[in-house]
């Protein structure tokens, strides 16, 4: 009877479930929530099927921790801005530099996310609290016309986002700095109207 020198491989569980997620960040961000398969993450993170289950319970589990990292990620680019930062931040999440200069998957993510009545659930709720995250850091104070407001500025970030990733020119070759003037001509006209 011969023993293998090698010893059993031990799996890293932390390593797996972000492949997972990464995985499932960039698949959601693609091509949608109803497009994008279990095992399609699982061959793309290069795991088995059956540790998404292990790992997030579910498509959808793996679909909601894939929106709160995206979340919070922009929530960490938004940071606590105040009024004057907040098109630099717009800018620099839809040109998306933390993400090698392409568009941003987590804005991706949140927009092309729907397909599916749960999925738009979590998805809806995702946007409204960062909607409210933007208000505040653009000063707004409560309401349903900053909160409207806010969401327009929302808006125009994920549509600057949505038009790069489609290649519109010269929108998708613009630079942060490009973006910069232009939003804050929307910015200032949002926060001029709601003062």
């Amino acid at each position: 009877m011969t023993t293998s020198s090698t010893p059993p491989r031990r799996r890293d569980a932390a390593r797996t479930r972000q492949l997972l997620l990464d995985a499932a960040r960039r698949r959601f961000a693609t091509n949608g929530y109803a497009e994008t398969t279990v095992r399609d993450i699982a061959d793309e993170a290069g795991v088995n099927v059956a540790l998404i289950s292990r790992y997030f319970e579910s498509k959808e589990g793996l679909f909601e921790a894939a929106l709160t990292t995206s979340f919070a990620e922009l929530r960490a680019a938004a940071g606590d801005v105040t009024p004057g930062e907040v098109p630099e931040t717009i800018a620099r999440m839809a040109v998306g530099q933390s993400t090698a200069g392409g568009p941003s998957h987590s804005l991706l993510l949140i927009l092309r996310s729907s397909g599916d009545e749960r999925a738009d659930r979590i998805r809806l709720r995702f946007l409204h609290m960062f909607a409210e995250k933007m208000a505040q850091a653009a000063s707004m104070r409560g309401g349903d016309p900053d909160i409207l407001r806010a969401q327009i500025l929302l808006s125009t970030a994920i549509g600057v986002t949505l038009l790069r990733a489609t290649n519109l020119e010269p929108l998708a070759s613009a630079s942060a700095e490009d973006l910069t003037t232009p939003l804050r001509d929307v910015v200032e006209a949002l926060i001029k109207k709601s003062a």
